[in-house]
C-alpha cells in the first residue's frame, strides 16, 4: 500500500517563490496563518506528509512555472551522472555538464537540488517546531519521522556540497542574513544527523515503506557511519544486522520485481507517486528514454557500465539496461520503465502518459544494507575472509544466479563491483566511490578513457552562484569553481 500517495489532499503546500524568500521561507499558499494553523494531531501530520511532498518534488512535465522544486525527480544528474555509470545521449546542453565533469555554479540542476531539499528541511523544522500542539501519544513519531527526513535531506546536501549552512530552526531571513548563508563543517552537520537519526530510531516502527520507519532509520545511519572521515564500523554493523535480523525485510526472488512490485519485502524506504496526476506524479522515467520526455535521452548507460553489468550482473544485466531500439549503440536505464510499460516496438509507445509515471523511486533497500554489512565487517581494510561476510555477499550474488565467491576473500574492488552491478542507476555509485576511497582513481581513468576533464574537486558541487550571490559576501564557493 501506498501510504503517501495522497499528498495533493495537503493543505500546506509550498514551495519558494522569490529571492529574498530563498529557500528558508516558502509562502503558505492556502492563506492559512502558520501560528494558528498547528493545534491538533491531524494537522501537524498534513504537515508532517508535507515534508515528503517536499522531496517527491513537482513533475517538471506537467508543472512548467519557474521557480519550483523538482526535488528527487533530478536526483540522477547530480549523483549518477557524475559518475562512470551514467551520461547524456548527446552529450549536449547543461545536462552533458554532468557527463563531461564541466559543471558550473550556474547549472540549473545544481541549484534546484539545493534549493529543493533545503526546502524539506524548513519543512521538517516546521513540524519540529510546533510539537508542542501534537498529544503526547503522537508527538513522538512526529519528531522521529520528521528528523529522519531532515536527516535524509542533510545526509545527501553534505556528501554533494561539502561544508554547508546547517539550519536547525525555523528563521526569518528578513531579519537573519546570516545563518543561511554560514557554512559549517561537513563533521558539524554529521552531528546533527546522527542526533536526528538516532531520535528516529527510537520513536519510528516499521509500519511504512512510503514513509519513515526504523530500519530505514537504522540503514541510513549504517551509511552515515560508514561514509564520516572516520568510520564507525562497528556500529554500522550492529546496525546492518539489526535490519538483517528484524524479520520484516528479505531479498525477494525476482530481482525485476523490486521495481515493478511496490511495496514488497525488499524495499525499506522509497518516496511513493502516482501515476497520471499533475501533482504527485514523476517524469524521470520518461526522461531516461529516447524521444519521450521534454528532456529526454538523459541518464544513458555509459559503455563501461553495460561491459560490467554484462560480465557481472548475471540476471540483473537484463533488468537493469537495454538498447535504444532506434540507435543501437546506445543503451538506456530499464529499472524505472514509465508505469513497467517497455514502451512497444519503438521503445516509446506507451498506453499511458509516460511523462506522468508513478513509478515510486526507492531510496533504501535490503541488498543494500547486506552489502554495507560487508563493508562494514571489512573494516577499512583492503579485503576480508570472514565468514559472515562472505555468507552475505554470496545472497546477493546467488539471487542474481551467479557462483558463489570463488576463492573466500572479499576485495574492495569485488564489493565495488558488486555494489555497481546490484544498485545500478539507483544513485548510489559515486558515493560508493568516494566513500570506499577509489572515486579519484576510478573516475581519473575514466575521463582519460573518454577525454573528459576530471579532477579531484570534482567530487563536490559547486555551491549555486545563486546562493552565493543573495549572501552579499558571506558565502564561499568550493575549490576548483
Amino acid at each position: 500500500m501506498k501510504q503517501i500517495k495522497f499528498i495533493t489532499l495537503l493543505i500546506l503546500s509550498v514551495f519558494v517563490t522569490s529571492c529574498e524568500d530563498t529557500f528558508l521561507s516558502p509562502d503558505l499558499t492556502t492563506g492559512i496563518d502558520a501560528e494558528s494553523f498547528y493545534t491538533t494531531d491531524e494537522e501537524i501530520e498534513s504537515a508532517v506528509l508535507n515534508i515528503y511532498d517536499g522531496i517527491q518534488g513537482v513533475n517538471a512535465s506537467e508543472n512548467t512555472s519557474s521557480g519550483l522544486n523538482y526535488g528527487i525527480q533530478i536526483e540522477f544528474y547530480v549523483t549518477e551522472m557524475r559518475s562512470d555509470n551514467t551520461r547524456t545521449k548527446s552529450q549536449e546542453g547543461e545536462s552533458a555538464q554532468f557527463d563531461n565533469f564541466t559543471v558550473t555554479p550556474n547549472n540549473g540542476f545544481v541549484s534546484n537540488y539545493y534549493r529543493s531539499f533545503y526546502n524539506v528541511i524548513y519543512r521538517a523544522n516546521v513540524v519540529l517546531e510546533n510539537l508542542a500542539a501534537a498529544s503526547d501519544a503522537n508527538a513522538v513519531k512526529f519528531e522521529a519521522e520528521a528528523k529522519f527526513l531532515r536527516a535524509y535531506a542533510y545526509f545527501n546536501l553534505v556528501r554533494l556540497y561539502g561544508d554547508i549552512p546547517l539550519i536547525d530552526q525555523i528563521i526569518d531571513p528578513a531579519t537573519d542574513k546570516i545563518t543561511p548563508f554560514t557554512r559549517v563543517p561537513v563533521a558539524d552537520v554529521y552531528t546533527l544527523i546522527t542526533s536526528d537519526l538516532l531520535t528516529a530510531i527510537d520513536g519510528l516502527d516499521n509500519s511504512y515503506k512510503n514513509r519513515a520507519s526504523q530500519a530505514a532509520a537504522q540503514a541510513l545511519l549504517a551509511k552515515v557511519y560508514l561514509t564520516q572521515e572516520t568510520p564507525n564500523y562497528v556500529d554500522a554493523q550492529l546496525l546492518c544486522e539489526s535490519v538483517m535480523n528484524s524479520g520484516t525485510y528479505r531479498l525477494i526472488d525476482n530481482f525485476n520485481d523490486i521495481f515493478y512490485s511496490e511495496g514488497n519485502d525488499e524495499v525499506i524506504f522509497a518516496i511513493g507517486f502516482v501515476p497520471s496526476t499533475a501533482n504527485d506524479s514523476q517524469n524521470f522515467s520518461a526522461e531516461w528514454l529516447n524521444a519521450v520526455g521534454r528532456t529526454s535521452g538523459v541518464n544513458y548507460v555509459t559503455d563501461e557500465a553495460v561491459a560490467v553489468l554484462d560480465a557481472l550482473g548475471g540476471d540483473r544485466a537484463g533488468v537493469s539496461y537495454r538498447v535504444d531500439v532506434s540507435q543501437t549503440t546506445q543503451h538506456q536505464v530499464t529499472k524505472y520503465l514509465p508505469n513497467g510499460e517497455d514502451g512497444g516496438a519503438d521503445g516509446k509507445t506507451f498506453s499511458t502518459n509516460a511523462q506522468t509515471a508513478g513509478n515510486d523511486w526507492v531510496v533504501l533497500r535490503y541488498a543494500d544494507v547486506v552489502l554495507m554489512q560487508v563493508e562494514a565487517i571489512m573494516a577499512g581494510n583492503s579485503s576480508t575472509t570472514s565468514s559472515t561476510a562472505i555468507d552475505s555477499f554470496n545472497l546477493i550474488r546467488e539471487r542474481a544466479n551467479l557462483p558463489d565467491d570463488a576463492d573466500s576473500e572479499i576485495t574492495v574492488d569485488e564489493l565495488l563491483d558488486e555494489r555497481r552491478v546490484e544498485l545500478a542507476f539507483e544513485n548510489h555509485r559515486l558515493f560508493d566511490l568516494i566513500r570506499l576511497g577509489e572515486a579519484v582513481n576510478v573516475l581519473t581513468e575514466f575521463s582519460a578513457t573518454n577525454e573528459y576533464g576530471f579532477t579531484s574537486t570534482d567530487l563536490l558541487l559547486p555551491i549555486p552562484q545563486y546562493e552565493i550571490n543573495l549572501s552579499n559576501g558571506i558565502m564561499t564557493q568550493n575549490p576548483g569553481y
